[in-house]
Formats: structure tokens, sequence, C-alpha cells
């Protein structure tokens, strides 16, 4: 106890206050410390532990704000503590997140991280000689940061990251530490995140309007009467990066951001909860039907890191639910050819290793004969096939999952980036891959490839517009197709899978009309099963959707029109 007085001179209700501050706050970091303990996969193992950590973070939190003159007179409690306890909480909000997959978790986490800010909680931080509660301020700062990137609140992040970055100066001048280098890498990194999108959308006074690209009302096209789809729903996603130079921050390269988001919807603002920072509420132990498929999050994992992860998905996956896998990664290129050529002879996606990496390339093995150890092949996804399984493979060699076979009988659908990009659009891949840019904000990918980088907001809105339009025709040509495998329709009846597989459409006839792309075939999407070309990638309905596109925003000259061919 730090108080003024000796421990006699405290009458006996105020010492029982401090002692049950004390227990509550020892009780709480014990247990917010072995969360770091708990599996990261299976969904039932963490979920009592989380409920009591948040039951003991819930009264240290509201008995320090009951008894706040007791505890600073008796205990000496400083408001960078308070900051501490509040910072923790969000913490474990953003942790509940990244566990359930429910966005409205990031509201409840920005709201503790807000207040902290909004009551300068850590402000005198600074003024105190101890190097270690600095970075503690440090690190506060970078999980917000995170968070408002999550929230798409771009402001905020370069009003944050502003004020990160004076604090750093402070912090490095007044102690002579070693970790300056880190903390300036953490600024550049999330400065290239912030600057990624390609494509800035400007209101009347030139501001940039940011764009949410979560599903919301009225994006996917619905299902009509009479369309015989699939009831499956996408329960789990894993989503792995391990792309060589690609923009990260956090452990979240900026493919891996745009995945998550596309598989979220909009999370539902708090606004009493934003107005009030500071308010907390426990996460229920059974929370409603999950509004979101449940999602892992794999930064450069090893190959048993995968399939440790995969097995865990694999297993808890309800009846009727879809595994999906995105896997956006540096190629893995066969080293010979064998006579037989199987699931193991295509190459496949590089998972982590500490062997050396050249040119963005694994290097290869010595003897021609072994098949590469630290990659993915198709053949390690097999047994996953079992159930369904939705595949999005994001990578120079995508095209090895070509390859692959429904040895089951289950639905099985691989989505695959383009291998080969025209020259003047390589140099764009460090801030992110064009074909996951597709799948994330389609509108936003075409004014990529046609080379805008800001567009009015009132012809983004129009565009917008088309662009639904199109998707519902997609959709309709899709369920009537008659040669289409039934495993697109298996999937169709789930609203995030409808929209990965329109816009993958979309895609693949944008780029077919481009006259960049035309040149090399290699520089088009594939998928297996195959899709009936003539009535979906070609059709002349969407080629025509597509150059009424292209024509609204001038740029139609980039494009190949068959309809002006004089043969």
């Amino acid at each position: 106890m730090t108080g003024v007085g000796t421990e006699d001179d405290i009458p006996p209700g105020e010492r029982k206050t401090v002692t049950d501050f004390c227990y509550l706050l020892d009780k709480s970091k014990q247990l917010f410390n072995g969360l770091r303990d708990l599996p990261q996969y299976g969904h039932k193992q963490w979920q009592s532990y989380f409920g009591r950590t948040f039951d003991v973070y819930t009264k240290l939190w509201k008995f320090q704000q009951q008894h706040r003159q007791v505890l600073d007179n008796r205990y000496g409690l400083k408001r960078w503590q308070i900051g501490e306890v509040a910072s923790k909480i969000g913490q474990l909000y953003y942790h509940y997140y990244l566990r359930t997959s429910e966005t409205s978790y990031l509201n409840e986490a920005f709201s503790f991280y807000s207040a902290i800010r909004q009551r300068s909680y850590y402000y005198q931080v600074n003024k105190e000689d101890r190097p270690e509660l600095v970075v503690k301020k440090l690190r506060y700062y970078a999980r917000y940061i995170v968070v408002c990137l999550l929230l798409n609140k771009m402001d905020l992040v370069k009003v944050l990251v502003k004020e990160l970055s004076e604090e750093i100066e402070d912090y490095t001048q007044r102690f002579n530490t070693e970790d300056q280098l880190e903390w300036n890498l953490v600024l550049q990194e999330v400065a290239a995140f912030v600057e990624a999108d390609p494509v800035m959308v400007l209101n009347d006074d030139n501001a940039v309007v940011i764009m949410s690209n979560r599903l919301q009302e009225g994006i996917v096209p619905q299902l009509e009467q009479g369309m015989v789809v699939g009831q499956l729903t996408l329960a789990d996603a894993l989503i792995i990066g391990n792309c060589n130079n690609q923009v990260k921050f956090s452990e979240l390269t900026i493919d891996m951001f745009r995945m998550l988001q596309a598989l979220e919807r909009e999370p539902v603002n708090l606004a009493a909860q934003m107005t009030k920072p500071g308010t907390l509420q426990e996460p229920s132990e059974k929370p409603a039907k999950r509004e979101n498929p449940h999602k892992y999050l794999l930064y450069k994992p090893t190959f048993s890191q995968l399939y440790t992860f995969l097995s865990a998905s694999f297993k808890e996956l309800p009846a009727n639910s879809v595994l999906l896998v995105y896997l956006s990664a540096t190629g893995v290129f066969p080293t010979g050819r064998s006579d037989y050529e199987g699931p193991y002879d295509f190459g496949g996606v590089l998972t982590n290793t500490n062997r050396d990496v050249v040119n963005g390339e694994a290097v290869q093995k010595r003897n021609q004969a072994l098949k590469e150890m630290h990659c993915l092949h198709p053949g390690d996804l097999f047994p996953f096939t079992r159930k369904p399984l939705f595949i999005i493979v994001d990578s120079s060699n995508s095209t090895a999952y070509k390859n692959f076979s429904n040895l089951f009988g289950q639905p099985v659908v691989c989505l695959l980036s383009p291998t080969v990009y025209p020259k003047s659009m390589q140099d764009q891949t460090q801030r992110g891959s064009l074909f996951t840019l597709f799948l994330y904000s389609p509108l936003m990918a075409f004014l990529s490839v046609c080379g805008l980088s800001s567009l009015r907001q009132s012809l983004w809105d129009k565009a917008q517009d088309l662009l639904r339009k199109a998707s519902r025709d997609i959709g309709q040509a899709l369920v009537r197709c008659r040669s289409i495998d039934q495993a697109f329709l298996q999937f169709y009846g789930d609203e995030f899978l409808r929209l990965l597989i329109i816009r993958f459409v979309f895609c693949s006839a944008t780029l077919r009309l481009h006259k960049l792309f035309r040149q090399e075939s290699r520089s088009f999407p594939e998928s297996y099963p195959q899709l009936p070309k003539q009535d979906t990638v070609e059709s002349s309905l969407l080629q025509k959707h597509v150059l009424e596109l292209a024509a609204m925003l001038d740029v139609q000259d980039l494009f190949y029109d068959s309809t002006l061919d004089t043969y």
C-alpha cells in the first residue's frame, strides 16, 4: 500500500477495499496471462475460461469506479493503471472477435481504446522515468490502430499514427533503447497499409470517402423463386497469408485483411457505447446464431500449424456446413517431370520455413526426385474433401490446384488466380493481389486494371448500381446453366459463397476482355471444376455489362469489343 498514512491509520473498511482491489487485480492478471496457454483452435475449450476472465475484469472495472477516491488516497492508484485495465478489456474484446468472428465485439474494443485516449489515462506515463510504462503506451496505440483499421476508421488511423510517431520519437530520445528500429518499422508498416488501396473515392469537397466492403444489405443478389440451390452454410474459414514482400501490419497481410472483410457482415454500430466509452458488457457464454463464419487467421504458418488448424476446423464443422480455405502464398513449382503425374507432382503454395527465398520464389531442392516438404500440395487437401470444401488460391502457382479430384462425392470448388500479370501491373503486387481485390471490391479492382486511381463518389455510386445489375445477371446465368457442375449450385445458397462465385465470374469476364490480359491465357483466373465459358465468363450479356462499365468510366479503349469486328 502506498497511501500517505501508515497501515494502522487506515480504517478497516478502507483497508478491506484496498485488499479486495489487490485481489481482483492479481486475479485478473493471472487469468489474462493464462489466455496465452489456451489452444488457438477449437471452439469449445476457451469459452468458459474467457467467461471467467471477463467476469473478473467486469468486477475490477466496476470496483475501481465505485471506490476511486479510497484507492487514490490509500493505494495510490495512478491513471495509467486504470488505462492498463481498460486496455486489457479492449484486448479481451478484440480476442473475442478473433475467436468468434462477431464484428460487434470490434466496436466494444474500440469503445475501451477510445476511452483511454479521450480520458488521457496514459498521459502521465511520459513524466515517469520508466521505459516499460512508455512501451505499454506504444503497444496500446498499435492495438488501437489495428481495431480502427478493421472498422475502416481510416481518418482516425492517420491521427493515431501521427501521435504514435511523436510518442516513439519522445521515447527513443529519452531512453537509449534497442527497440527503436522495431517501432519505426511498425510506423512504416501501418503507413503502407493505409496507402494500399489503389483507388480513392472523392466527394464534392475532394475529401476521401471510406467505403466499407463487408457484406451489406442489397449487395448480394437474392435467391429468386424457382432457383434450385443447395442449403449449405459457410461455417469455418482458414485465411492464410504467406506472400513475400506484401504489405502487412500486426500479422495481417493486406490480402488477409481484405479476405476477412469479404467474409463478414457490416458490424452493428453500437451507438450507445460509442457515445459512452468505457461501459463494460460481458459477452454471452453462448452467443446467438453466428452472423459470420468463424475464421482462423494464419500468418506465415508452418505446414504442421496449417494442418493442425485445418484438422480442427474439419473436426468441428457442423452438418450441412462448408469449410473455406483461402491461400494467399508464394508459389512452389515442381522440380522435374515424373512418369505418373499425381496430386504431389504439380507443386503448390509455400508454407513457412527458415530456408532462403530468392526472388520471391522458394529455392528448389537439389534432389529432383523428392517433393517439396514446405509446401501445401493439392493432395494435402484431399482428406478434407470428405466434407464440403471451398478453396481460393491466390498464387503464382495456383493452377497446381486445377489437378484436383473429388474422391468422396462432396461438393468441392477451387477458385484460382491468374499466374501471370501484365508487366505494367506486376509492380503493384506488394499492395495486394489483383485477384483478391476483385473478390473484395470488384469495382476498385476494375478501376485499378484501368489505371484509374481516383473517382468521384457520384460516379462510383452509378458504377456500383451497374455492377449490382451485372451481379444479378451472373447469378441468374449460373443457376439456369444446364451444363454447370452441381458443386457451384450447392454452394450458391450461402450468401458469402454466392458473392465470391459471382465476383470470380465478373473478374474472369473483365480480364478476358481487357487488351493487356488477353495477350496471355495464364492471365485469366481458372476454376475446378471448370465453368461452362459460353454461359458464364464469356457470355455476351456479361461482356455487354463489362463494356458498359468501361464506357461509363471512359476507358472503353482498354477493352476488346467483338461487336466492332468487321470480320
